[in-house]
Formats: structure tokens, C-alpha cells, sequence
């Protein structure tokens, strides 16, 4: 008996051991976090994982010490308001399990409908990244007309602040900071500010009640001040956007592209998109126009008649506008320059420049408005890049609603609304980019996690059904969380995200327990199933109700609290008691039946070495799983025939065919019929018949030809759908290698261009070069970027079309092999008979002759039996009377002759019809694969001889121009616009011989493609 003890203490302790390492394993996602949320979050997942670690230590050394140390001796003791309490709890509970678990389908089907109907509620919940948190203050991001100068910021910010100030009490004092400082670490316009807004406590307030109301009257009231426009936000919240975006509003929108005027108006198009989408306030469109400039445009006509030169007008309007340095003042060891330029009195207006003197050389002094147009226009206000492209920000903050619909809605419209040209492409920043981010993330981690916690189940059990068993567990506190965040209006955020992950360590370790308990009894001796969980939930009811409670509790501060953080702390709280409430009810009443149904199907086990080579391979996977394999043609094609959904339907197709076969023989129903009455006399007889009819044997065994046929028609049709996908897949496979081969090149030259444009720019600053060079080189680097950009899309959609035709997850890239298809060409007219398609269209032939032959069996006379019983009652011709328990049988043979034969004569005729159709389309198909073949040929030759000379001639002449172009420029024979040239001419000579490369590579698939070879 102390032995048994022993064991089932041990058991127990090891139970508890493995549920404290799980909850462990749980809280290793949340390490994985980066950024705020890893900031904010990592604290708490370090403080459970050191307050596990201590409480590991401390039960399995103080606490039995202690134990044994305080607790009584006594075996029995009087029971105490607690187990009173929970005596009448297990007397409800065990009533109401001993009737549920007569039900297991009602039971089950219960919580699959519970938890569907969870996941179409979370589809419905919406997502952010961070519940905004009330800092308690706003930070407005104040905004007047592009261009304004100081002064008139100062003057409009004034009066915003003076009229929050005036009108709402909740005001403490506003606060501005225009520009940048002396360390710009913040850097902005002169037409750009902050406005802090510093507020009294909330309980203060009397014109609005949440920071949301407040913010939409202020917004209102700033509307009276002219030419302002201002966005709403928490100080720290709004520089986080800042830092991680470069915008300041909570979703920002980038447009990519070259051209400025076309980034300003698409971005003009989505900001009026943006403001017809709920939940959207304080929109921004950054201004990248509107900036004045006094522009001269010069008449060089009108200057080369006075004899000027544009080099001494410039001279000239710069001294007298900006200034220059005439000469130096010494002042002991101190010296200053002096700059000469026009009185400010001189220089204010657009008449002070056009009225500005020109010196010529006869003496005379001519203005300049006579030499050049001068006029004011809006110029380039700022130019911002990122990624080394060009790009213009939307933005807008998030008031009222949650970001991922939001966003949603808006790629919706965007799509259907807005078509960029070619080169022009928008992202979707801020919290909407880092909730997906963290989203992924946490998909990579959390499975890690829960396939970690499968395996030490497994260790622990013994048993992947028992494994899976406690997994059961996940799901249905998934179904309370889900719930919870609906009741409570909050939408999914990490921090609902952090809570599930937390909820799922508790949710397993009470399957554990539960586990745990229905084995021990089980090897107790126990053989009743249903006797092993009434027990077991009985003993271990109260430990699944205080772990649930314990934690439940410890989450509700959280979940109440109203003070500062609580945006962030009650999504995860309201998740994790939701979640405990919903899957403790449904653990104690559905793993027991769970538990009853995995015991009575038998045990599945897996021996300890399969198993340690399925997690290692498990591992494996999960290191590969975002990486790009290489893979070779032959093993592309074997991939693409096995996973290609086309030739999964076909071969169902071909099985449905020989299905069809077994109903060749399709006999009508036996008629059974019975009759009662005076049928022979006035007594009541009755009459039971039992009739067959049949077609003549013939009909049965050419309806089985037909159907033969038809089935080795779907099986060609197989053969098809294959060597069409061979044709795909090494079409495609090879266009990807040509196409790296002519990014490589591409790249070259792009880098050869490149120094080409830095180099002509020094030269033209140097005067060495005229603006000819510098245009010439720019324009040629243009030229390759925009190739390389267009070639790189069609490679990227390459290997898109190889994933999609391989129907594979992995993304492969074709292996490092020549561009030049090695396959060999073994092609005669005689093998077009062997190609699928003409064996096709020669079974229709064979189907339409079985169809003639099956039409001309059904003018065969049909065949009919039948049997009779019957009683006749009365006196019969032998003069004895017959009592209705005597009876008679007697039998039918019938033959049924087609008199009326002019339909089926029809039918027959109509199906000789189809064979010379068939025979028709055997012939045309037969020319159409021959004039392939002959195009194909003709291609083939014609390039093959093509690129045999590039290979034995240009290719080597490539190599010598560049070789020796490289030579000559060091020795300095040549210059660099002509080894730029010469380079040039080499990498076109390569690009060539790859264009006749992949028109070669074409001619060769569809010459294999019509011998049926590859």
C-alpha cells in the first residue's frame, strides 16, 4: 500500500513538474517580441518566468518540509466549511456529468458549433497593434500654408492656443515649439509645429468625458482659425509613430514613384479616399508643392545682342540678393568678411529683381527683366526619399474604430478606385504595420511553443492520443476569450494576443491534472471507464476550480482598472478570465467524454526513437520554412505531377470512368405486384405476380465497350494534362534562369553607368565636359534602372507561376545550370502519331464506332419473365370445390418486337454521323500538330545555327572588347566614355546571344512537347 502511495505521489509530482515547465514553454513567445510592444510586454513574460523558476525550487524543497513539519498527523478530521462547500459543489457537478456523458455526440458537436461561431466572431473583432493609452495630455500637430514664414506660424498658433485656452476649462496651459532646435533632433518647417496641451485630471472636466470627445470639440473650435489644419494625439503615442515610421499619424500611407507632380496628385486622390472611410480623423497629405520661387527664365537671344555672358548675370543676381565677399576687416587676432550686396529697402519684392541693373560691356547698365522673364511659381517644396525612391506620405489618426478594418476597408477602395502606372506602388505603415509585423512574429513563435508543449506531453504520457487530448484544451479556452473581447467591445491587439498565450499555459495544465487522475486510476485497477472520470473529477474538481479561480482573480485588478495603462492591461486580462471561466466548464464535462472515446478507440503509441526523428525532422521544417530551396528540372516536373491540382482532377476523372464500367449491366426493376377481389368468381381471390424485364444480352456487353472506351479516353486525357504541365514547367523554369542571366548583366551595366554619372558630373563641375555628357550619362543610367525595375517584376512574377504550377508552399528557384536547354532533340513526323492528343482524337473514333455498334444491339427484341401465384375458390371443371388455402402458379415469357424503329434507325444514323465527325476531327488535328511540328523545326534550325555563331564568335568578341577596352583604359589610350562604350557594346553582344538563347529553348520544349519527350 506505502508502495502504491509512493507511486501515485511521484506521478503527481511529475504531473506538476511538467504543467510548471508548460507554463514556461508559453511565455517563450513573447520573448521573441520586438520594439514597443516587446518592451512592454517582455517584463511581465521574465517576471512569471522567475516566479515559476522559484516556485519550481521551492516545491520540491521547502514545501515538503514544511509540509510534513506543520500538517496533522491525524488521518481523519472534521470537515470544515470548505469541504461542506465543495462537498455540495461535487454532489451538482457529479450529477450533472453522470447525464452528460450519455451523450458524447450531443456534447461534441455542441463545442465544434461554439467554437466555429468563436472564430467567425474574432473574423469579426477588427485588430490593432496597442490599445491607445491616455497620457492625460495632447500633443497637436499644428499646420498652416506651405511656405509661411515665421511670424505668421507664431501669429496662427497664438490663436489656437488662445481659444483652447478661452473656451474649455479642462486647459491647464498650451505650449508651442515651432521648428527645429539647435540639436535637430526633431526637425520640421517653419510652417510646422507642436502644441502641447496640458489637461487637468480627468474628474476636472466638464465639456466632454472621454479624451475622444474632447479631441473632436477642440478640433472644431481650431476650424476658426484660418489657413490651420491640426491632428489630435497622445505626446508619447505621437512620437513613437515618429520614430517608427516617420510620420507622426497613427496609419501612414506611402506613395513610391519618380515623378512629383504625379506623386501629388495620386497622393491627393487617396486622401479624399481616406476621408469617406469611419473611424478616420486629422488627415495629412504632405505638401511637396506649394513652395514660392522667383524663377528667371533667360532670353539668350536678347543676351547674346548686348554681348553678355549668363555666367556674369548669375554673378550679378547673386551679389546683389544673397551677397558676396569683396574682401576681409582685421580687428586685432579677430577677422570678418565683407559682403556686398543690394539695401534691404532694394530687394523685397519681385519689381527689385526684375528692375535690377546688368552691366554691359559698352558701359551701359540694361534691367533685367529685358534680358530674362522673371515670375514667381510654386516650386518642389521638400523631397523625400526612402529606400532610395521617392515617396509622398498620407497620413491619418485612428479615432473610434480599430485599425485592421480600417486599413481593410481602405485597400478596398484604394483597389477599385486608384490605378497607379507602371513603377508607382503604396505601403501601409504605422500600427497597422506593426500589428502585422508582431502578427508574424508571434505565427513563427507560438507554434515552436505549442510543438515544444506536444512533445513534452509526449514524454510525459506516453501517448500522443493523450497528448492531443490535453490539447483539446487550447481550443476551448480560445472560445471564452474570443467572447470575452466581443461582450467588452475591444478589438484583437497583441495584448489580447499576449493574453491568449497566457491562457493557453493554464487551460492545458488542468487537462494534466484531469489527465493525470483518470491514468492513475485507470492502472489502479479500474476498468470502467465511466466509473475512472466520475472519480477522477470528483478528486481533482476542487484543484481545477482553484487554478482557474487563483488565476482568474489575479487578472481582475487588471481587468477593472481605469487608471493610466489600463487600455493595455484590459484586453489581456479580459481574455485570460473569459477564456479560464469558459474552458474550465467545458474541460470537466468534455474531456471526460473525450477521455471515454480516445480510451474505447485504442491506444496509439509511438516509440521514443520515431518520435525523437519526427520532432527533429518537425524541427527541420521550421528552420526551412522561409527559406528558397534550389531545385532541379526533372524535380520540378515530378513535383509539379504530384501536387498539380489539373491532373488530380483528371485521374479522379479516369476513376470515375472505370466506376462507371460496373453499370454497364444496368437491369430495370423487378416488378412485384399483387391483387385481391373476385377475380374468378364471386368469391375473394388473391393474386401475387412477380415480372422482369430485360434488354437482349447484346445491349449489356456493348454498353460495357462504350464505357471501356470512354475510360481509356480519360486515361489519354491524363497523359495530356502531363506533358502539358512538363511544357510549363520547363518553359518556365528556364525563363527564370535567362532572366537571372540578364539581371546580372543589367546589374552591371547599372553599376558601369553609374560611376559613368558620378565620374561626368566631376567633369562637368570642372569644366572638363559640356552638359551633353552629364545629360547623356543620366539619361543612360535611367534607361538600365528602368530595364532592370521592369525585368525584375517579371522575374519576381517567374517564380510565382513556378509555385503556383508546382502547388508547392516551398518557394524553389531553378538550379545553377547553363541558360541553354541540354535536352535532346529526337523529333521525326512519324512520332506526332504517338502524341496524346492524336491518341485522343482516335479513341473518339473507337467511342463513336462502340456508340454505333451499342445503337444497333437496341433493335434486338427486348425479353420479359414473369411468375404468378393465385387462389381460385369455388367448384372447379373436375367438380371438387377449392378453398382459398389451395393455389396455382403458372409463368410468363415475353419478347419484345421494336415494330416502331424509326427513332432508333435515326439514333443509328445520327451515331454514323459522329464517327465521320470524329474521323474529321482526327484528320484536322493531325494537319494542325504537323504545321507545329514544321514551325517548330524551322525555328529550331534557324536559331540553333543563330546561336552556335554567338557561341563561337560574338561571345568571344564580347570578351576581347571588354578585355581589351580594360586594358587600354589603364594605359590611358582611351578615355572613360569610350571604355563605358566599348563595355556597353560587350554586355549587348551577351544580351543578344540570351534573347536567341530563349527563342532557341522555346523551339526545343515544343519539339519534345510534340514527341511526347522531356
Amino acid at each position: 500500500m506505502d508502495e502504491q502511495v509512493k507511486k501515485s505521489a511521484s506521478k503527481m509530482m511529475n504531473s506538476a513538474v511538467f504543467g510548471q515547465i508548460i507554463i514556461l514553454i508559453v511565455y517563450l513567445p513573447i520573448f521573441t517580441l520586438q520594439g514597443i510592444e516587446g518592451k512592454m510586454f517582455k517584463p511581465m513574460a521574465q517576471t512569471v518566468a522567475f516566479a515559476l523558476l522559484g516556485a519550481f525550487i521551492l516545491s520540491l524543497t521547502y514545501i515538503p518540509m514544511m509540509s510534513a513539519w506543520f500538517l496533522s498527523k491525524k488521518v481523519k478530521h472534521e470537515p470544515n466549511l470548505s469541504d461542506r462547500l465543495m462537498y455540495r459543489v461535487e454532489r451538482f457537478y457529479q450529477g450533472i456529468l453522470s447525464k452528460v456523458i450519455r451523450f458524447p455526440k450531443i456534447v461534441l458537436g455542441s463545442v465544434i458549433a461554439l467554437f466555429i461561431s468563436a472564430i467567425l466572431v474574432l473574423s469579426s473583432l477588427g485588430g490593432e497593434f496597442i490599445p491607445a493609452l491616455e497620457e492625460g495630455d495632447f500633443a497637436v500637430d499644428t499646420r498652416v500654408l506651405t511656405g509661411s514664414n515665421l511670424n505668421t506660424t507664431i501669429e496662427s498658433t497664438q490663436k489656437a492656443a488662445h481659444i483652447l485656452k478661452s473656451q474649455f476649462p479642462e486647459v491647464i496651459k498650451v505650449v508651442t515649439k515651432i521648428g527645429s532646435g539647435e540639436v535637430p533632433t526633431d526637425p520640421m518647417p517653419m510652417e510646422a509645429s507642436d502644441m502641447m496641451v496640458i489637461l487637468k485630471d480627468k474628474s476636472e472636466w466638464t465639456s466632454a468625458k472621454t479624451f475622444d470627445e474632447l479631441a473632436e470639440k477642440m478640433g472644431k473650435a481650431l476650424q476658426n482659425v484660418p489657413g490651420i489644419t491640426t491632428g489630435f494625439q497622445f505626446p508619447v503615442q505621437m512620437r513613437f509613430n515618429e520614430l517608427m515610421t516617420g510620420a507622426r499619424q497613427d496609419v501612414v500611407l506611402k506613395i513610391f514613384g519618380e515623378d512629383l507632380d504625379t506623386l501629388a496628385k495620386y497622393a491627393n486622390d487617396l486622401g479624399k479616399i481616406v476621408n469617406t472611410v469611419a473611424g478616420s480623423q486629422d488627415l495629412f497629405v504632405e505638401p511637396v508643392t506649394g513652395m514660392p520661387q522667383i524663377v528667371i527664365a533667360y532670353n539668350r537671344a536678347a543676351i547674346a545682342q548686348y554681348n553678355l555672358k549668363i555666367a556674369d548675370i548669375n554673378k550679378v543676381v547673386n551679389t546683389a540678393f544673397a551677397g558676396q565677399s569683396s574682401g576681409l576687416i582685421f580687428e586685432g587676432e579677430k577677422r570678418f568678411e565683407i559682403v556686398v550686396r543690394l539695401n534691404t529697402e532694394k530687394r523685397k519684392d519681385l519689381e527689385d529683381v526684375r528692375n535690377l541693373l546688368i552691366p554691359t560691356p559698352q558701359g551701359t547698365n540694361i534691367p533685367l527683366y529685358q534680358l530674362a522673364g522673371v515670375e514667381i511659381k510654386d516650386g518642389p517644396n521638400q523631397i523625400q526619399r526612402e529606400d532610395a525612391k521617392r515617396r509622398i506620405v498620407v497620413g491619418f489618426n485612428v479615432r473610434g474604430r480599430d485599425v485592421q478594418s480600417i486599413v481593410n476597408e481602405l485597400q478596398q477602395k484604394i483597389e477599385k478606385q486608384i490605378k497607379l502606372p507602371a513603377g508607382y506602388y503604396i505601403t501601409y505603415g504605422g500600427a497597422f504595420e506593426n500589428l502585422n509585423a508582431a502578427k508574424q512574429r508571434l505565427m513563427i513563435a507560438v507554434p515552436v511553443s505549442l510543438l515544444l508543449i506536444f512533445i513534452l506531453l509526449f514524454f510525459a504520457f506516453n501517448s500522443v492520443k493523450h497528448g492531443l487530448l490535453i490539447y483539446t484544451a487550447i481550443p476551448l479556452s480560445a472560445i471564452g476569450g474570443i467572447f470575452f473581447l466581443a461582450i467588452r467591445g475591444m478589438p484583437f491587439s497583441i495584448s489580447a494576443g499576449i493574453g491568449f498565450i497566457a491562457l493557453f499555459g493554464v487551460a492545458v495544465l488542468n487537462g494534466i491534472v484531469l489527465i493525470a487522475e483518470f491514468n492513475r486510476l485507470k492502472s489502479s485497477g479500474l476498468t470502467n471507464l465511466n466509473r475512472i472520470v466520475i472519480m477522477g473529477t470528483k478528486i481533482r474538481l476542487r484543484p481545477v476550480m482553484m487554478t482557474a479561480f487563483v488565476a482568474s482573480l489575479g487578472f481582475l485588478p487588471m481587468a477593472l482598472s481605469s487608471g493610466a495603462g489600463a487600455e493595455v492591461q484590459k484586453p489581456l486580462a479580459t481574455v485570460v478570465i473569459g477564456g479560464l471561466m469558459i474552458a474550465t466548464l467545458l474541460t470537466l464535462f468534455v474531456l471526460p467524454v473525450l477521455y471515454i472515446l480516445f480510451e474505447k478507440s485504442g491506444k496509439l503509441k509511438i516509440p521514443k526513437k520515431q518520435a525523437a526523428i519526427l520532432i527533429a525532422l518537425c524541427f527541420t521544417g521550421i528552420m526551412n520554412v522561409n527559406g528558397q530551396e534550389t531545385i532541379s528540372l526533372q524535380a520540378a516536373i515530378d513535383t509539379a505531377l504530384k501536387n498539380n491540382l489539373t491532373i488530380k482532377s483528371e485521374k479522379l476523372k479516369v476513376e470515375y470512368q472505370q466506376k462507371l464500367i460496373g453499370t454497364s449491366a444496368n437491369i430495370p426493376q423487378a416488378g412485384l405486384s399483387t391483387e385481391f377481389g373476385q377475380i374468378n368468381s364471386i368469391y375473394n381471390d388473391n393474386r401475387i405476380g412477380l415480372s422482369q424485364s430485360l434488354s437482349f444480352p447484346t445491349v449489356y456487353s456493348n454498353q460495357k465497350k462504350v464505357l471501356n472506351e470512354e475510360w481509356k479516353s480519360s486515361v489519354l486525357g491524363v497523359s495530356l494534362k502531363e506533358a502539358e504541365i512538363k511544357r510549363t514547367v520547363t518553359q518556365i523554369y528556364f525563363n527564370i534562369i535567362i532572366l537571372n542571366e540578364k539581371e546580372k548583366l543589367l546589374l552591371q551595366a547599372d553599376s558601369i553607368y553609374s560611376e559613368f554619372v558620378s565620374k561626368a558630373n566631376l567633369r562637368f563641375k570642372t569644366g572638363e565636359s559640356n552638359v551633353l555628357e552629364k545629360a547623356t550619362a543620366q539619361t543612360q543610367r535611367g534607361g538600365i534602372y528602368l530595364q532592370l525595375k521592369s525585368l525584375q517584376e517579371e522575374l519576381k512574377l517567374a517564380k510565382l507561376q513556378l509555385q503556383l504550377v508546382l502547388n508547392s508552399p516551398e518557394k524553389y528557384v531553378p538550379s545553377n545550370i547553363s541558360a541553354r536547354i541540354d535536352l535532346p532533340v529526337e523529333m521525326t513526323s512519324l512520332s506526332l502519331a504517338e502524341h496524346p492528343l492524336l491518341k485522343i482524337s482516335n479513341q473518339q473514333k473507337l467511342i463513336s464506332a462502340a456508340n454505333t455498334k451499342l445503337e444497333k444491339s437496341k433493335m434486338l427484341p427486348d425479353l420479359s419473365l414473369g411468375y404468378f401465384n393465385t387462389s381460385i375458390q369455388g367448384t372447379g371443371a373436375d367438380n371438387i370445390f377449392y378453398s382459398h388455402s389451395k393455389r396455382f402458379s403458372s409463368g410468363h415469357l415475353g419478347i419484345g418486337i421494336p415494330l416502331f424503329a424509326s427513332a432508333q434507325k435515326a439514333k443509328i444514323k445520327a451515331s454514323r454521323l459522329t464517327e465521320l465527325i470524329a474521323d474529321n476531327n482526327y484528320q484536322n488535328q493531325l494537319q494542325m500538330l504537323n504545321k507545329q511540328y514544321q514551325s517548330a523545326l524551322s525555328q529550331y534550325e534557324t536559331y540553333l545555327q543563330t546561336a552556335d555563331f554567338f557561341e563561337k564568335n560574338s561571345l568571344p568578341e564580347a570578351k576581347t572588347i571588354r578585355q581589351t577596352a580594360d586594358k587600354q583604359f589603364i594605359n590611358g589610350e582611351i578615355n572613360y566614355l569610350d571604355w563605358v562604350m566599348l563595355n556597353n557594346q560587350a554586355i549587348t553582344i551577351r544580351n543578344n546571344y540570351l534573347d536567341i538563347i530563349k527563342v532557341l529553348n522555346e523551339s526545343i520544349i515544343n519539339l519534345n512537347y510534340l514527341s511526347s519527350k522531356q
